[in-house]
Parts: C-alpha cells; sequence; structure tokens
C-alpha cells in the first residue's frame, strides 16, 4: 500500500526527462516551428467531493512530487534549446487543491499570436479521472491542446486490451493520452509534437522502460511551495518499481518489478542544492520500497556526512516492506542519517487475508518486532492497513485494530480495499464480471466501490470510519504520546495528530487528501449538480464555515487533554502526577488537596523514586506547595482538562434548566482564567515547538 498523492512521481507526466546525454542524436538539432512563446501550464487535478465541489483548500499539507518533477523535466528541455534557441517559454505550475485554474486569462493568451499553450494534466489517478477530464474538455473547447498522463491511463494501457471507455471520449475529443515514463526522450517528444500542433492521440511508451539514473531530479519552484503549510517539505524517488506481486498494487504493472536506480551522488547534490537555495530540510523518499534499493547504504552513509560533516540538518521519512528491520545495518543507519519516519504497508492482520492478495513478504508474528526495531532507535512507524479484504467483518476490524494499536506504533493510515485500474484485481473483477461503481470519483479508497461478501453495504464503511476513530482516540494518542520519545520526535508526532484529527473530525475526509481550510467555488461544481444560487450558496457556506470553527475549537480542546496529559516533566513530578491520578478516580483538581496531602505524595514519590536509583530529588517544601496552589499559572501538576470540563457542563446544565442563581459566577470567573491560561500555554507550547517552520 503506498501513500496516495507520491505514487504520481512514477506517472508518465510526473517523471523527469532525461539528461542531454540520454536524448540521443536527434535531441541536440533544434526544430523548427511557427511560434515565439511557448507557455506550458502543468495542471495536478483535485477530485470531486461527495457533493459535486471541488476538493480545494486555502493550504495544503505537502506539495505535489508530480510538479516539481515536470517542472525539472521541462527546464532541463528550455535549457538545452532543443525546441528553438530563441524560444520563449514560460512554465506555470497548478495544483488544483490549493489553486484555481484562471481558465478565461489562459484561453485569452492563447489567441496571442505566435504563442503556444499546452496543458499538460498530469498525476492523474482514476479517482481524479472525472475532475481532470472535465477540465480538458474546457480547453479542449477553446482548442488549445490538452495532455493527459497518470497512473489511470497508464494502468488501464497495461492491463486490458483496449482504452476504456471514458479514455476513449477523451481521446474522441482531442486529448493526447501517454502511457509509461517521460525519461528517454519521451516528454521532448510530446512537447515537439505540440510545437508542430502534430500530437498523436495516444503515446504509449510502456514497453521502453528508461535508465533513470542520470535523470535529472525535481525542480523547486518557491512561488509554488507558498501554497502548502509545509515550505521545508520536499519529495524525492531514489527508484522506481517493486520487485513483490501485491495484486492490488497498480505500481508494478505500469513501472514493473525490476527495479531501477538513480545515480546516488546526483541524488545528494540534489539534497545539498534543495537546502542551500530553498531551505528544503525534510524529503519524503517516495520509493515503494527503499530499502530493496542495491544503493540504499551507500545513499545513507553519504546523508550521514551531510549531516555531520556538512552541518545540514537534514530529515527524511520513506516507505518500507515488513522485513525491512532484518536488513543488517539498515535501522542504524537510517536513523543515523535523520530518518524520522517510515511508512510500512502491514495492510492486514489476518494471514489468509495477505495470501489471497499475494503478499506472502508479510509475516503477522514478526510485526510487533518490526515496529520496536525502528522505535529503539528514535524512527516513528506509521503503519497502511487495508479495510475490506475478503474475510473481514466488522468485528474482526474491530480486534485487529486493537492488536494493530498494541504494536505502539505512532501512527497509521486505513484504506478500503478498491479495484484500481491497473491492479490485478481490477482486471479480475471485470473477468468474472464483479458488479463495480461506475463513477471513478469514488476510487479514491474511502468509499465502497463494490459489494463485500461478509458486510453489508454500509457497514464496510463503518468499519473503515471505526478504525479512524478508535485509533485517533484521546487515549490512545495519549497512549502514543507518553511513551519515552525525543523532542522532535514527539512534537513531529503531534503535528500529525493535528492534520490527521483536523482531517477526520472536522473536514471529513481522507488526511492524505485534505489541507487546512476548506475552499469550495460556487460556480465550480461537477456537471450534473445543480450551480446554487448566492443566497442558497452563502447560507451553506455560513453553516459550513460554522461547523468547522466548532469542530476546531473541540479539536484544540481535546489536543490540550493530550498536551497535558504527555507533555515533558521530570521524574518526581510525573510520580506525583500518576499518584494524583490513582487516587483521585473521579480526576479531582490537585489544587482541591490539602497542602499536607501533595506534601505528603511528594515524599512517597521521591522514595519510591530513590528505590530504583534515580538520584535524589528536592522535595518542595509546604510553603513552595501552597504557592503553587494559589498561582493559577502554574501548571506543574495539571495533566487533565476533566474537572474544567466537569465544570462546565454543570453550568451548561443549570443555565438549560433556568437555575440561574444557583450558578457560582465566582467559579465561573476563575475557571474561564484558568481555561485562558491552560490555552495561551498550549498554544505557545506548539509555536515554541517550531512543528511549522522546521523539520517535523
Amino acid at each position: 500500500m503506498q501513500i496516495q498523492e507520491n505514487p504520481v512521481l512514477h506517472e508518465p507526466c510526473c517523471s523527469l526527462g532525461a539528461s542531454s546525454e540520454a536524448q540521443g542524436a536527434d535531441s541536440a538539432k533544434t526544430c523548427s516551428h511557427k511560434y515565439k512563446r511557448l507557455h506550458l501550464f502543468l495542471i495536478k487535478p483535485s477530485k470531486y467531493d461527495d457533493e459535486g465541489y471541488v476538493i480545494r483548500y486555502w493550504k495544503g499539507v505537502l506539495p505535489s512530487n508530480t510538479l516539481s518533477c515536470l517542472n525539472g523535466l521541462s527546464e532541463d528541455v528550455r535549457r538545452r534549446g532543443v525546441l528553438g534557441k530563441d524560444l520563449d517559454w514560460e512554465i506555470s505550475l497548478i495544483d488544483d487543491t490549493v489553486q484555481g485554474i484562471p481558465y478565461k486569462k489562459i484561453i485569452k493568451e492563447n489567441r496571442l499570436a505566435g504563442t503556444k499553450t499546452v496543458i499538460c494534466l498530469a498525476g492523474v489517478q482514476s479517482n481524479q479521472l472525472p475532475r481532470a477530464a472535465n477540465i480538458a474538455m474546457k480547453f479542449r473547447k477553446a482548442g488549445i491542446d490538452v495532455m493527459m498522463g497518470g497512473f489511470h491511463v497508464s494502468g488501464v494501457m497495461a492491463t486490458l486490451p483496449d482504452l476504456s471507455p471514458e479514455l476513449v471520449t477523451l481521446r474522441n475529443a482531442g486529448v493526447s493520452l501517454s502511457a509509461g515514463e517521460a525519461e528517454g526522450g519521451h516528454w521532448e517528444q510530446m512537447l515537439r509534437d505540440a510545437m508542430h500542433d502534430r500530437l498523436k492521440p495516444v503515446y504509449n511508451f510502456l514497453n521502453d522502460i528508461p535508465d533513470i539514473s542520470k535523470a535529472p531530479f525535481p525542480r523547486i519552484n518557491p512561488k509554488h511551495q507558498k501554497h502548502y503549510a509545509l515550505q521545508h517539505f520536499g519529495t524525492l524517488d531514489c527508484g522506481r518499481g517493486c520487485p513483490f506481486g501485491c495484486s492490488f498494487c497498480t505500481v508494478i504493472n505500469v513501472q514493473g518489478r525490476k527495479m531501477r536506480f538513480r545515480d546516488v551522488e546526483l541524488l545528494i547534490e540534489t539534497v545539498r542544492e534543495g537546502y542551500r537555495l530553498h531551505q528544503i530540510s525534510h524529503y519524503f523518499f517516495t520509493d515503494d520500497n527503499f530499502c530493496r534499493h542495491k544503493n540504499w547504504e551507500t545513499i545513507l552513509d553519504r546523508l550521514i556526512e551531510l549531516k555531520e560533516k556538512e552541518g545540514i540538518p537534514f530529515h527524511f521519512m520513506m516507505q518500507l516492506d515488513t522485513q525491512a528491520h532484518t536488513v543488517p545495518n539498515f535501522v542504524e543507519k537510517a536513523a543515523r542519517a535523520g530518518c524520522r519516519q517510515v511508512f510500512i504497508g502491514m495492510e492486514s492482520l489476518n494471514q489468509e487475508n495477505l495470501k489471497a492478495v499475494k503478499k506472502n513478504q508479510n509475516d503477522i508474528e514478526d510485526f510487533k518486532k518490526l515496529v520496536d526495531s525502528f522505535h529503539e532507535v528514535g524512527i516513528v512507524c506509521h503503519l497502511a492497513y487495508i479495510i475490506g479484504f475478503p474475510l473481514d467483518t466488522q468485528e474482526s476490524v474491530k480486534r485487529d485494530i486493537e492488536k494493530l494499536m498494541s504494536f505502539g506504533a505512532g501512527q497509521a493510515s486505513f484504506f478500503m480495499m478498491t479495484p484500481l485500474p491497473g491492479a490485478m484485481d481490477y482486471k479480475n473483477a471485470l473477468a468474472k464480471g464483479m458488479l463495480l461503481d461506475a463513477d471513478l470519483n469514488n476510487y479514491d479508497t474511502f468509499h465502497e466501490t463494490h459489494r463485500h461478501p461478509r458486510m453489508k453495504p454500509g457497514e464496510w464503511l463503518a468499519a473503515y470510519e471505526a478504525a479512524w476513530k478508535t485509533f485517533y482516540s484521546t487515549e490512545n494518542m495519549k497512549k502514543i504520546l507518553a511513551r519515552d520519545l525525543k523532542g522532535d520526535n514527539y512534537w513531529g508526532i503531534f503535528s500529525n495528530f493535528m492534520w490527521y484529527k483536523n482531517s477526520i473530525d472536522v473536514e471529513g475526509g481522507h488526511p492524505m487528501i485534505s489541507g487546512f481550510f476548506r475552499l469550495k467555488e460556487r460556480l465550480e461544481r461537477r456537471p450534473g449538480y445543480p450551480i446554487e444560487s448566492r443566497g442558497v450558496y452563502f447560507k451553506r457556506r455560513f453553516w459550513d464555515i460554522l461547523r468547522c470553527m466548532k469542530g476546531r475549537w473541540k479539536l484544540t480542546l481535546e489536543l490540550e487533554e493530550v498536551w497535558l496529559a504527555t507533555r515533558h516533566r521530570g521524574p518526581l513530578e510525573q510520580k506525583v502526577i500518576s499518584e494524583i491520578a490513582r487516587l483521585t478516580q473521579c480526576a479531582k483538581k490537585w489544587r482541591d488537596l490539602r497542602t499536607s496531602e501533595l506534601l505528603h505524595l511528594y515524599q512517597k514519590a521521591a522514595a519510591a523514586l530513590e528505590k530504583k536509583n534515580i538520584y535524589r530529588l528536592r522535595i518542595p517544601s509546604r510553603f513552595q506547595i501552597w504557592m503553587n496552589k494559589q498561582n493559577l499559572f502554574s501548571l506543574r501538576l495539571t495533566f487533565t482538562r476533566e474537572p474544567l470540563q466537569r465544570f462546565w457542563d454543570n453550568v451548561r446544565v443549570s443555565w438549560r434548566r433556568g437555575d440561574v442563581l444557583r450558578i457560582n459566577y465566582i467559579r465561573i470567573f476563575f475557571a474561564t482564567v484558568e481555561e485562558s491560561i491552560l490555552f495561551v500555554r498550549f498554544i505557545l507550547s506548539i509555536f515554541i515547538s517550531g512543528i511549522f517552520l522546521r523539520k517535523h
């Protein structure tokens, strides 16, 4: 299983073009055409939500690797001047998930004499095809050349004998379809054809798998990076392909099972340049299986040198298989090189399910050891789990999620089993005549796209949603953060909780396609859905925004509770808090205890710690304890919001009953002050941690 955004790195229009040395003899020739200017629009399409609106946010989480790759490819072609030494280039990057598409401006510019406008819809996944098709049709009606590539086009052409109906419609409308990777001169060939107004209906490069060892790397666009919350974050692929044969995977049919690799020195230079020019300090290596890279050790050794000798504060996350911890020296070197998180496709805790999809490399008996191996060196495990295997039931999924949490992983992502075009599961489903959802917009791994053999319609979705709620419950988040984590790892996991909980509870979407603050354009709605009047639209948006504001406030209080319970404390205070929690089952406030009781708890905690050979601890005096009790700014022993929440609940009940005279208004004043102090301290802790500014 792989993260949804980043696999587009391997799609036909997201790979970089080969360097001038690898283009072949014809590349050095400058082509002749009638145009003086080329404006190339590289567009990463979004998808539609269940109400027909484009999924778009004010800020995205991670920049699109697709656009960075295509930007680098196009700059390489421009630099070599093979489309004309005097050709004036402009390359515009548009991520549909965070930017509107200026249709009128693009169409108007295309009418200028001597200007060639080309639209490239890049990295189109199956669930993005409906949105991509609508974008393409608007530009085709204006007579603008449109190219489309991605895992949907490549997957269909790799596994099916003919084009699917939606691709036939696009081809007949004049959209040029591309399957395969862009290196080996493929991208340059398409641009040449576009400049001569002779784009082919279909480009099939699937059988011409290129050498990527010397291919250019993704190119950062600083202006484009500003659309994302994590502007210090980049993506790179060190290699492509996967040696395994999972039947639900599209990668092995599009990129092949034979792995190919980039040049190590070029990779290291890209990392070095990214930091020096753009302050990119954190990368996601999007390889489907980094530990199977033949040069993994050389790469990690060189990254260690970057950190230790050149002082580059480099950190990264990567995707691995469940046997990565058995590779000699891999875990230790990954930690030293700056790895903070590993994304591992655990998929299922039922061995028979794994055998059914040919995921034979996964051994459920080894999963706990896998997680522990990485946690011992300070690397957080992010587990991918698929719900909807043939043997799954609502009850079995519930049990499996409880077991999954017992492994102690810092993060998990859940997906619904989806037969994606390009995977053998999809091909087999068609051959068997299985009833599949006709709407590709739902092929996003969080919709029911077919009938499950053991769960009724709706039960499967309920099991999936329950998995998210269970894993990211307040209590489980506390357990995860209560481990002995390094400061950076603590705030790294905490920031992921903020992202994931906002997506799940507030935005109501999958974290991997969510951002911050949802935008909905009134006029940009999926064909077939009515365009609402301004009055109806603004009323809807008002209630949407109000609901989100309430949700974010509730989420803030929940995360504040998690922070209070898990923030770093000294061993003595932690032991005292444990005693208070044990003695006050009803979550009584520590300030309500007598000074003598608190002093006794300190003495008892110190004695217990000294028996464990922990250095002698200084116990505060009775006067110091009394002063802390009176000081509302002192949070030394505050480990939960429950007493405050219970007080506010009682006030609310009294108000609704009309018992306003029985409300303690003085207590309301002090509770408000205490709430304000807690909130300010919590927010300050987040900003002081630097999770939005540095490397988490």
